[in-house]
Formats: C-alpha cells, structure tokens, sequence
C-alpha cells in the first residue's frame, strides 16, 4: 500500500530537490526504484531525458534507479509485460515532466493506475503531478495551443488514497510570464477563477509551488511542506497558503472552508525588470545573473582572484544543474556568460601584463632617485618590494 505521495511543483531534477529526495530514500532503503517515463514519451528526445533523471539520481542524490518505460498504451506485449513488471516490483515509483493528457491518454486503461496505488512511494512532479487528482488541466492545450480552458479526467488517485477530492495544481508560483500571469500552472488567475467554478463543490484546489514538494505521509495524516515555496489550499476562490517548514494534518485539508486562515487569491504582481517575481534563485539563469554581476564588480576592481572565484563557481553551477530535465535556453545562456567570463578575464591578464614593465621602470627610478639623495631607508624599502614581487635587482656604486 501506498505510505508517502510527494507532489513536487517544478525542479524535480534540480539542485534546490536533492535534499527531499535523499529523505524520501530514506523511507525505500535498498528497494527498487524506477522512473515512469510515459508523460514525455511522445517526445523525440525521450531517451535523453531518462538518461540525465536517472545520471541526476545516481550523481546527486546517490541513488541508482531503473526506468520503467511505458511510452504508449499500445506497446508490443513483451515490452509492455517488461514495464509493468518493473513497475510492480518497485517501492518508488518517480514520474515528472511532460503532457499530463498524453500520460492520462495512455495510463488510463491500462493496469498502471491499480500498481501506482499498491506502491509505497509515489514521487510525482510538475506534469505527473497534475494526473493524480480528480481532474486536470490540459497545459499544453490551453496556453500553448490556444484551446478553450476545460478539464480532463484525472487519475483521483490522491482522492482515492487520501479520502480529499483534490484537483493537483504543480508551477502554482510560476512567474514565467513576467508582465502577464503564468501562475497556477499557466492558467492565470482569470482562467481558474472561471474553471474553478466548473469543479465539484467539494473539489480542493491544491497548489505546490515552484521548487516546492508536498509530502503526504499517509500513515501519520501529516502533510509536509518543504523546498523553497510553499503549499495553497483553495476552494471557493478562498485560498490558504503554508509556507516551506509547514506541517498539517489531512484532515485540514479535507475541512478546508471559507475560515480564519482563508483569505481571498493574492493579485498578481507583474514581473521586476529584470524579468524575476522573487528574490530565490531557483533556476539556474538567476544563478548566473548573479555571478555574472559579481564577476563585473572584480573586473572592475582588477580584482583577478574574485573572478577567477567566480567563474569556477559558474562552471560548478553548469555542472550541478546539468541533468535538469526542463529543457529551457538557460544552459545555453550559462556556457555564452561562461565563455565571456574566461575572454574578459584573460584581458585583465593580459592588462596587467601590460602595465608591468611600466610600472618596474616607475619603481626603479624612483629607488635610483633615492639613492642618488641618499635616502637609503627608501631605497631599501624599494628595493624588497622589486625583490618581493619576484624581480632581481642589481645595483651600481653611487659616485
């Protein structure tokens, strides 16, 4: 039976999640683990994905898993019969980006919801995520493809799990839009303001930010908040958000109403200008802008050892966030700021390599002015700082 679900709102294969993932490990020990790849199956870089989620477990988290790979309905039955049998052996069952209709088209049918139900760790994020309540937002549909705002059937199996009759919203924090609202996973406030009154009355919108896991602990009742957002409750246009660090009880969320903690949605706040909502760098561009202005400080400070510190932080940072399986221009953007790094810093050098000899001839005349009045304190003191940075000085009797 099923003992923890973690809905993860976006980042599952980034940096900000290795520590939820190495705790919800924890609770599987040695067990098999295995990736669902179905919600990107249609995808032609399908391959490439499975490979940087499973080198982001085995690098980062420690943890060697196995791919369960049901990218149609219709597979030839061996391969089908090979998939559902890693997916029933496992006791973690991880699934992530994608389309959530092209995972519920093929899922719904099959045996995959009645395994998914049995597993003990369900570890479902952004497109996946969106699968487990009772409806779902075709996301693609919607904002990409210009579809009417509607919902599809949902799995229900946090309904079914749980006893709340939920509707799983991950990105609820997106801010992807800057001066237009990308919240709620890019429906806007307009759009679930109108299909929010298309739910069951009983239905409870649960919202998991960006960088942000939900831990349902079925055997305690508990609900944890952890990462960097936070969880929304809302039903009724009545919302109520638990920040990272939050802990309650399913029952809250199954007598979730128009009470005390429930205030009305918050309004949108378009983007700063330099295109972020918030002050957490939770994708890795937002990394390299700052690295990139610090790097611009000590370039202009000469400072050489603060950019060299700057560019190999940057070049870590390409390497931590490398097997994030969003695909977005961000890396791309790292290794062009990356390359720039290294050309301004080899101009400094060259610079400074520059003004050496300038500055040798500067020194030494002023040392021979010394000596010539005598003042052989100066002079000396001259002298150790040519011989200090590495230069021989030889001198010639005074007359």
């Amino acid at each position: 039976m099923t003992e923890l679900i973690a809905l993860m709102g976006s980042g599952e294969t980034t940096p900000t999640m290795i520590k939820p993932h190495r705790g919800i490990f924890e609770l599987v020990g040695a067990a098999p683990a295995v990736l669902l790849d179905t919600p990107y199956g249609f995808q032609s870089n399908a391959d490439d994905i499975s490979a940087r989620a499973t080198g982001y477990f085995k690098a980062s988290v420690g943890r060697d898993i196995g791919v369960a790979s049901w990218r149609r309905a219709d597979l030839p039955a061996v391969e089908g019969e090979r998939a559902l049998a890693a997916l029933r052996s496992a006791d973690w069952i991880f699934s992530g980006p994608g389309s959530p209709t092209y995972a519920l088209r093929n899922w719904r049918d099959s045996a995959i919801p009645g395994i998914l139900e049995q597993t003990k760790v369900l570890v479902f994020a952004s497109a996946a995520a969106l699968t487990l309540g009772s409806h779902a937002i075709p996301v693609y549909e919607i904002y990409k493809a210009g579809e009417d705002p509607r919902w599809d059937r949902g799995l229900d199996l946090f309904g079914r799990l749980t006893g709340v009759p939920a509707v799983i919203i991950p990105h609820f924090d997106n801010a992807e839009g800057g001066h237009h609202d990308t919240r709620y996973c890019y429906l806007g406030e307009g759009r679930l303001t109108l299909m929010e009154k298309w739910l069951p009355e009983e239905s409870l919108i649960v919202g998991v930010d960006e960088h942000t896991a939900a831990l349902v602990d079925l055997r305690s009742g508990t609900v944890k908040v952890v990462g960097v957002g936070g969880l929304t409750l809302r039903r009724g246009g009545q919302v109520a958000v638990h920040p990272t660090g939050s802990t309650l009880g399913l029952a809250e969320l199954a007598g979730f109403s128009d009470s005390a903690a429930a205030t009305a949605p918050p309004a949108f706040t378009p983007a700063d200008e330099d295109g972020a909502a918030g002050d957490g760098a939770t994708s890795l561009r937002d990394i390299v802008d700052g690295l990139d202005a610090r790097f611009a400080d000590g370039l202009a400070a000469n400072d050489a050892a603060t950019c060299v510190e700057v560019v190999l932080e940057l070049e870590s940072a390409i390497e931590d966030w490398s097997a994030d399986t969003n695909v977005s221009p961000d890396h791309e953007h790292a290794r062009s700021v990356l390359r720039g790094m290294v050309v301004r810093l080899g101009q400094l050098a060259t610079d400074a390599h520059e003004a050496v000899p300038a500055l040798v001839t500067a020194v030494r005349d002023a040392r021979e002015q010394a000596r010539a009045a005598r003042d052989f304190a100066m002079a000396d003191a001259l002298r150790d700082a040519l011989t200090g940075a590495g230069f021989a000085v030889q001198d010639t009797k005074i007359a």
